[in-house]
């Protein structure tokens, strides 16, 4: 970070005890060290964990994605009375947001959808690599399975943290950019208890367990 005494440093002994003449000089080096300051903040203002509003839009300007949806997100506005759209899961409606569903998405969802988006820019078109790119989104916490139904399907799995009700629609919309191409969606599942596995025989883990451990999949 530039520092106006990088210049009044400089300034030689005859003059800098000179309090007029410091002055002058500061005013005129003042202009210069800001915009140095505001240059050199650039890069962070539009980086992927901190860039927000406007700079995450020109984000997604660049990574090929707009926040704004092609179809209504409807049953993701924040309620006390339904489950799944409490706090840290339903979304706010703002002041301009149709009553019929969400239109565009708020900086933390749009993030993750970016990330999707830079992924999927990146991807070879594999179930494998897909799902390390699903599992890299949500940085843990949050654990995305997937099966090959072997007829050009495949059938989506969330176990651990359930995710924000805007993510699960624009999943179940097949808005999240990440499917090899000619292959459909067909079924998203998450469990139904926060940050336990789906429920399920002949494994254990993060993903799938038994009874006493896993929870009932929810489908989507």
């Amino acid at each position: 970070m530039a520092d106006i005494t990088k210049y009044t440093d400089r300034i030689t002994s005859e003059h800098n005890r000179q309090p007029d003449f410091m002055a002058v000089i500061e005013a005129l080096a003042q202009p210069m060290v800001d915009l140095q300051n505001l240059l050199g903040s650039m890069p962070g203002k539009f980086d992927l964990d901190s860039a927000v509003d406007a700079q995450l839009d020109d984000v997604g300007r660049w990574v090929g994605i707009s926040r704004n949806v092609p179809l209504p997100l409807s049953d993701v506005y924040f309620s006390f009375d339904i489950e799944g759209l409490g706090f840290d899961q339903g979304n706010w409606k703002g002041p301009f947001d149709p009553d019929t569903g969400l239109t565009r998405l708020d900086d933390e969802t749009y993030r993750l959808v970016l990330r999707a988006k830079i992924g999927a820019n990146h991807w070879d078109g594999t179930l494998e690599s897909s799902k390390e790119i699903l599992d890299s989104i949500f940085n843990g916490g949050t654990f995305v399975f997937i099966q090959d139904n072997q007829d050009m399907s495949m059938t989506i799995g969330i176990s651990g943290v359930i995710p924000s009700a805007v993510f699960q629609a624009l999943l179940a919309n097949g808005l999240i950019p990440l499917k090899p191409e000619g292959v459909r969606i067909n079924i998203v599942i998450v469990t139904s208890v926060d940050s336990a596995p789906i429920f399920g025989f002949d494994m254990s883990n993060d993903l799938v367990a038994g009874f006493d451990t896993g929870a009932w999949g929810t489908p989507l």
